[in-house]
């Protein structure tokens, strides 16, 4: 009995081991919405028409947290088509527009979707610049946004 007891006790302690260690490992990752102050918004065309358009957000939660979206347009608003959008923060604390040196990113939203990919989102962002990318594939063509360091 006092056997059964202990091993237990020991799986009762490697499953609360393996619970924090899970939750420790997602802190760059938040549960996100696309919501708050836009900080970057850039449409991408097809025969001159909106298809697509990534907007960046931010709100002061967690330290500093942007999400990001990427949302269908005009004629592709409504149609399901592929569909991603991702976010990263950077180490950089200047430079608007340039490059990202990656230090956390988020999951990547791909799939089939008629109205938006994401929200994806990093926290931690205050005073760091982020990083966002996201595509529509429509009309044969992955017609894409690359933001740059925004945020900075």
């Amino acid at each position: 009995m006092h056997v059964l007891r202990r091993v237990l006790a020991v799986f009762a302690s490697v499953a609360l081991l393996a619970g924090v260690s899970l939750s420790a490992s997602s802190t760059a990752q938040a549960a996100t919405s696309c919501s708050g102050t836009v900080t970057y918004d850039q449409s991408v065309s097809h025969n001159g028409s909106a298809i697509g358009e990534l907007v960046i957000y931010y709100n002061s939660s967690n330290g500093g947290t942007n999400s990001a979206c990427f949302y269908h347009r005009g004629a592709s608003y409504g149609v399901s088509a592929t569909t991603s959008v991702e976010i990263y923060r950077c180490l950089q604390t200047s430079g608007t527009g340039g490059g990202c040196t990656v230090d956390a990113s988020s999951r990547i939203d791909k799939g089939s979707y008629a109205y938006n990919a994401g929200p994806v989102g990093v926290t931690g962002t205050a005073n760091y610049c982020v990083y966002a990318y996201g595509y529509v594939n429509w009309a044969g063509h992955e017609y894409s946004v690359s933001s740059g360091t925004r945020g900075c």
